[in-house]
Formats: C-alpha cells, sequence, structure tokens
C-alpha cells in the first residue's frame, strides 16, 4: 500500500498539481473565481453566473453560442499551461531531452483543467434543463458545440502555435522576448532568483497516455534547453497578442450584433491575457514581483490623476466639451442661489397648470378624476419585467384608465426602466406609431438580456482600449460598458427608449402623458438628482425651510443646475443607466461640473421612489383636494412589502465578522422598506384621508426561489415573475385599484 501511495504521490501530474498550490496561488486564483462564479457564490447579484452557463450570442443560447464559449475556455486554459510551463521550465529539465515538451507538459498538467470541464458540464448541463427549460436533446446538441469549440482550438493551437519550425511570427516576436536590453539586465540579481525547487517525479504520461517512467529521458543541455524555452516565450507573447487583438477588434465594432461574442467568452479571453501579465511578472521579476505590482498600481494611480484612464462613464447628449471656467460650481452657495423660495413657487404653480390641463383632458365635464401617483422599486430586470407585467395587466383591466389618470412616474433602477418603456409604449399608440400597445411582444422585450453586452463590453472595451469614440447630438464621446447597456436597451425596445428626454416635453406639458421623474444618487454628498423635462425646483427642498437664511436643500432639479449643457438632448437611456448604476457591473457617471458630479443608483437614497412621491403630494395637496376624488399611490415593488431581508444569526465565526461591517449593504433595502411605513401614516392627512395605498408584489411561487437580482433572467424567473400577479394577494389590491378608477 505504501508503495502504491508513493508511486501516487511521485507520479508528475500530481507533483504538477502540489506544486500549483504549493507556490503559485495567484495563479490558481483564476480558476478559484471561475468555479465561485459559475455555481453561484460569486458576483451572484450581478448575475455572473448566467454569463457562463447560459452563454447568448444574437440574443439566444444555442450550439453557436456554445461554440464560442467553448473555444474561449481551450484559449484560456492552454494560456494556463504556457505560463505555467514557462515558470515551472527549470524544475524540470529531464522533460526538455523530449521532441515535444510543450503537448507533452500539457497531457501531465490537465488536472485542473479537466477537473474543471467535467465540473463545468454538470453546472451547465443542470442549468440549462432547470433554469432555461431547454429540452434534453437541446442540452446535448449545446454540450456538442460546447466541446468542439474546445477540440477546435487545441488543434489549432497543437498544429500551428508550439510547432518548432515555420513559425511564421518567430523573427518578430524574437525581437519582443529576446530584446537587446533584457528585462534581465535591468532586474537588479537576487540570490532568491537561484533557489530552484527540483520537481521529484518517479513517472509521467506519455503523449500516447501511457505511464513511463523517467529514467528514459535523459537530462539536457542547458543550450537546448534556452531555445526551447524562447520559443515558447514567443508563444506566451504571441498567445497573449492575438487575445488583446481579438478584443480589441470585437471593441471597435460592437455595435455589429454578429461580432458581439458571448460575454462569457470575452470574459475568459481577458483573463488569458491577464495571466499571461501575471505570468510575465512571476518570471521576469522573480523575487521581485511585488515591487513590480506596487509600481504597475502606482502608474495607473498617475494616468487616473492626469485623466488619461478614468472608470467613470458619461452621459450621452450633455455637453462636455465646455471649458472648466464655464461649467457650473457644484457647491452649496450654488444651489442656494439656483433653488430661491420664489422659483420654488414658480415651478409649482408650472405644475398646477399642468395638472389643469390634464384634468381638463380626462374630465371635460368638470367632475374630480381619481388622480394616480406610480413609484416602483429598483431590482435589476427583475423589477423591469413585473414593473411592465403590472401596468400592462391593470391599465389593460381598466380599460386604458390607468395610464390616462396617472400623474406622476418615479422610483429607482429596474422599475424605471419598465415604467419607462410602459409609458412610451401607451405615447406610441396615442400617437399613431403603433396599433396594439398591449402585444405580447413588448412583455417579451421587457425581459431580453441586458447582461451579456454589459460584461462583454467591460472585457472588450474598459479593459482593453477605453478610448473608442462616437457621436450622439454633434458631440464626440468615449465608449463603455454604459453605453453597451444603453445600445442593447435601445434594440430591445424596438427603439421606443432611444429618444432625448426633450422628445416628450410637449407631451409631458399637456398632460397629455404622465409626468416621470428619473432619480440618481450624488455620491459626492448624497443628494438626490432628479431628471426630468419639467422644472422641478418645488422637489428640492422641504417647505418648511423655505424662509430659513440656509435651507437643507436634498436634491438638485437636473434641467436647472445645467442650463448650459443641453439636458433636453441627453438620451432617456443614459438617464435610465445611471437610475440604475449597480455599483461595479455598470460605470459611476460624471456630469459636467465642477467638481465631476458623479452619480449612482437611485436605490442608495430611495428604492422605492416614495420620498419624492410623497413631498410631491404634499406640495401639491390643496390642488388636490380641490380637483381629484382621491389621490391613490399605486406602489409596484419586486419584493415583499414585509419580508425584504433574509433573517441572520450569528451563529458562526464569519458571520461574526462580516455582519457588523456589512449590515448597511445586505439590509438596506429592509431598513428603507420599514421606514417608508412612517411616510403612509402621516401622507393621508395631506389630502384629507383621501389617500389609498394600493400595493403590488412579486410574490414568487417557491419562497425560496425568487428571481435572481440582476440584468439577466432565465426562462423559469420570467414564467414566476408573470405568473405572480395571479397570487391572491395581488389580485385583491387589482380589485381594488380598479373600483378606486370606476371600473
Amino acid at each position: 500500500m505504501l508503495k502504491a501511495l508513493r508511486s501516487v504521490y511521485y507520479f508528475l501530474p500530481v507533483q504538477l498539481l502540489l506544486l500549483h498550490f504549493r507556490r503559485y496561488q495567484l495563479l490558481l486564483l483564476f480558476w478559484a473565481i471561475l468555479v465561485f462564479t459559475i455555481t453561484g457564490k460569486f458576483a451572484s447579484h450581478f448575475g455572473a453566473r448566467y454569463l457562463f452557463v447560459a452563454p447568448e450570442y444574437l440574443g439566444t443560447i444555442n450550439y453557436l453560442s456554445m461554440f464560442l464559449l467553448g473555444s474561449a475556455v481551450c484559449v484560456f486554459i492552454m494560456m494556463w499551461h504556457i505560463t505555467t510551463f514557462i515558470i515551472h521550465s527549470r524544475r524540470i529539465p529531464y522533460m526538455w531531452a523530449t521532441r515535444h515538451a510543450f503537448p507533452l507538459y500539457t497531457i501531465n498538467n490537465s488536472i485542473i483543467p479537466l477537473a474543471f470541464l467535467i465540473f463545468y458540464s454538470i453546472v451547465q448541463v443542470r442549468a440549462q434543463l432547470y433554469d432555461e427549460h431547454e429540452t434534453l436533446m437541446g442540452v446535448i446538441t449545446q454540450q456538442l458545440g460546447f466541446y468542439l469549440g474546445i477540440v477546435s482550438v487545441l488543434l489549432i493551437s497543437f498544429a500551428y502555435f508550439f510547432r518548432v519550425s515555420r513559425d511564421f511570427f518567430k523573427n518578430t516576436f524574437s525581437k519582443i522576448t529576446t530584446p537587446a536590453y533584457s528585462i534581465s539586465s535591468v532586474v537588479p540579481k537576487d540570490s532568491l532568483d537561484y533557489e530552484i525547487d527540483m520537481i521529484h517525479a518517479d513517472h509521467h504520461l506519455s503523449l500516447t497516455g501511457r505511464i513511463v517512467p523517467n529514467e528514459q529521458m535523459s537530462r539536457v543541455q542547458p543550450r537546448i534547453m534556452r531555445t526551447v524555452l524562447q520559443r515558447h516565450h514567443r508563444n506566451v507573447v504571441f498567445a497573449t497578442f492575438i487575445a488583446y487583438l481579438i478584443l480589441l477588434v470585437l471593441g471597435i465594432y460592437i455595435d455589429n450584433p454578429f461580432l458581439r461574442i458571448p460575454a462569457g467568452a470575452g470574459f475568459l479571453l481577458l483573463f488569458s491575457i491577464f495571466m499571461g501579465l501575471v505570468g510575465a511578472f512571476k518570471y521576469f521579476l522573480r523575487s521581485w514581483e511585488t515591487l513590480g505590482w506596487v509600481l504597475f498600481i502606482m502608474l495607473l494611480s498617475v494616468m487616473v490623476h492626469f485623466r488619461l484612464f478614468d472608470l467613470r462613464s458619461i452621459a450621452y447628449g450633455l455637453d462636455y466639451h465646455k471649458k472648466d471656467s464655464e461649467e457650473q460650481v457644484y457647491h452649496y452657495s450654488t444651489l442656494r442661489s439656483l433653488f430661491t423660495k420664489f422659483r420654488y413657487e414658480a415651478d409649482r404653480n408650472t405644475e398646477i397648470e399642468r395638472l389643469e390641463k390634464w384634468k381638463a383632458g380626462i374630465a371635460p365635464d368638470s367632475s374630480k378624476p381619481p388622480l394616480v401617483v406610480i413609484t416602483v422599486s429598483g431590482g435589476g430586470s427583475r423589477s423591469a419585467y413585473w414593473t411592465f407585467r403590472t401596468l400592462q395587466y391593470i391599465d389593460s383591466a381598466s380599460g386604458g384608465k390607468l395610464f390616462k389618470n396617472t400623474v406622476l412616474l418615479t422610483g429607482a433602477s429596474g422599475g424605471m426602466i419598465g415604467a419607462a418603456y410602459w409609458r412610451n409604449i401607451h405615447d406610441a399608440y396615442y400617437r399613431g406609431i403603433i396599433k396594439d400597445r398591449y402585444a405580447p411582444r413588448y412583455q417579451v422585450n421587457m425581459g431580453k438580456d441586458l447582461l451579456n453586452p454589459i460584461v462583454f463590453s467591460f472585457a472588450s472595451i474598459d479593459m482593453i482600449s477605453p478610448f473608442n469614440k462616437i457621436t450622439v447630438a454633434g458631440h464626440k464621446y468615449t465608449v463603455d460598458r454604459g453605453y453597451a447597456m444603453e445600445r442593447e436597451l435601445a434594440r430591445n425596445s424596438a427603439n421606443l427608449l432611444d429618444h432625448p428626454i426633450g422628445y416628450y416635453d410637449l407631451r409631458e406639458s399637456m398632460g397629455q402623458i404622465p409626468m416621470m421623474v428619473i432619480n440618481g444618487t450624488i455620491v459626492n454628498d448624497g443628494r438626490k438628482l432628479m431628471i426630468c423635462n419639467r422644472p422641478l425646483a418645488y422637489l428640492t427642498q422641504p417647505e418648511y425651510s423655505l424662509d430659513l437664511p440656509s435651507p437643507p436643500i436634498d436634491a438638485v432639479d437636473f434641467q436647472a443646475f445645467f442650463p448650459e449643457q443641453h439636458t433636453e438632448e441627453l438620451r432617456l437611456a443614459s438617464a435610465l443607466r445611471m437610475n440604475a448604476t449597480f455599483p461595479y457591473i455598470l460605470p459611476v457617471v460624471r456630469l459636467p461640473s465642477q467638481p465631476r458630479m458623479n452619480i449612482m443608483d437611485a436605490g442608495l437614497r430611495d428604492n422605492f421612489g416614495i420620498q419624492v412621491a410623497s413631498r410631491y403630494l404634499h406640495v401639491l395637496r390643496n390642488w388636490i383636494k380641490e380637483n381629484a376624488s382621491e389621490a391613490i399611490f399605486l406602489e409596484i415593488r419586486d419584493t415583499r412589502e414585509n419580508d425584504v431581508a433574509a433573517n441572520t444569526d450569528q451563529s458562526t465565526l464569519g458571520n461574526m465578522v462580516a455582519d457588523p461591517l456589512f449590515v448597511i449593504q445586505n439590509k438596506w433595502e429592509a431598513f428603507q422598506s420599514y421606514g417608508y411605513n412612517y411616510v403612509k401614516d402621516f401622507a393621508p392627512a395631506f389630502v384629507d384621508d383621501r389617500l389609498k395605498f394600493i400595493t403590488l408584489q412579486y410574490i414568487p411561487q417557491e419562497y425560496k426561489k425568487t428571481a435572481s437580482l440582476n440584468f439577466h433572467l432565465t426562462q423559469r424567473e420570467k414564467e414566476d415573475i408573470y405568473e405572480s400577479i395571479d397570487q391572491p394577494y395581488n389580485q385583491a389590491e387589482v380589485a381594488k385599484l380598479l373600483k378606486l378608477l370606476g371600473k
């Protein structure tokens, strides 16, 4: 038994596996991230898992999308082999005696890749059967495409990249990898660089798959070792260059759907480049590696400081090309001079004029119609899909009364995407652009994926070439994953969300369509940014503070603050993106002020839209009491009102350490939800107790299988959200609302 165990222990594949864990944990981090991602343990809130288990190409999950993903997986695996081969080369000198050193190393270094592929396939098959409701034959076809992609790249790699002769790029890359003044002549010598951890192995796998004793291989001459190693230096540089070039070209032509490969594939190519970079640092810098990374990070910091590299995005349509001295100064003194008592009252009167026109349009006989204010919650595609489903369902059941009686739409994140789409569909219908406002295809459109183009753009543009330019409204802008999200949103909505916000100004001012207030959070100081066609000074501060010398201005009217930046040209998709800026998955948006105003998700301040809606009702309470039969507060939320956060305890050491640190982040939605119950207590007093609350909630069929919070929905999740309107609680709320609307 001991002899057998010793044979296993000193088997070259086992020794290489142990070496990876013993010496090069940073390279193993790439594998760990992939495993945790596809299992949903890492970046689950962003939906990263679905990029790898259900890849989309041209909007569908099929044989071709799996082929492209498999090809990228193989590129990543081959980069792993090349990088570790160069790093380990001096520890296995007996392997250099063979004619095909690299293929032999690859076979013996395949425990991790093979284990990963087996695990990966199991997770993929389960996800496609359970989450995407794919047929068994469809799953088999997709798996065949996946492994055909792997085999194709594998054959190309061994047939071309790793041949000793006829290397087309040999001369070119020789100059790059073996320059006259190599890195080794610059990096100081260190005695630690000469410590060689020799791998003792008794047997290895041959190219034919047989277990062969290492005694059959004699040690190779150092000159031969250097020659072979230089060739593979060229190969790793070439492979990294090709991966970079592919992502660069795909990023340049990102608007071409045929060149938009699955985001999972793009991310694997990016990982391949990073792995090559890590390998280069380890090989060339050796014991100076840590210092090398520190200098690299310092270089990035300098580039950011001098605006050569900026991780923030922009709002398309705005004018960013004015001189710094001509831009508005973002400071309290500026806000105080803009949002005065006079402007507060003028903007309130302007809104009253709009409400008068709205009332005349739906109640020409001078009767008092019910007035509806709709608030929607954040929640990515889950909330967008649920919000749209709910609004369409109620409007259809009310014979169009919900749309006509609604004066204000506001909220956060994904919910506002669904609400904006609903408003624009009905606007197009009343203008004669479309014929059927309740066509099922609109609900299908709202469920289409947004995550794939965002992450693909992150891999192919943000991290590869942040210098691509486009022209919008006569201004040139850089392209990033924010732009990719907006273009996909426009495509998914059949271009109904592809207009500047000023496109709707006239119809909003006439009361023909609901006014929409799109919110964002100004991370500079925590104020709210409100984007709307109508003047909103009456929503920027509490009424009691109008006569105070320093009123607490807690919100900024976008149009009033940027009068010289052509705010009417701001793309609606950009406004919705600012409102739905998931941290990291979408970039922070900078606005043209001094200093730059940085905008993130509206949910940081108000995830349910209650703040804007309640202040609106309070400011206009006198007009509402005199002109509306009831004020209806329709709240659409993608979580259950009294069960918004999972119960946790501190029964483990990890919970004891993490809960105090992340309690605000993990329970933020619950804190807001409970806080808004206080608003519901006193808000009815605004309008003499004629305020009626209707709350519609996404209630999953199974408690523990709620739809995920990200920009991708599986087929199972779409069906679950769609059917949630039929839950008894929601049906009771719908009946109450229809009665209030007179149906």
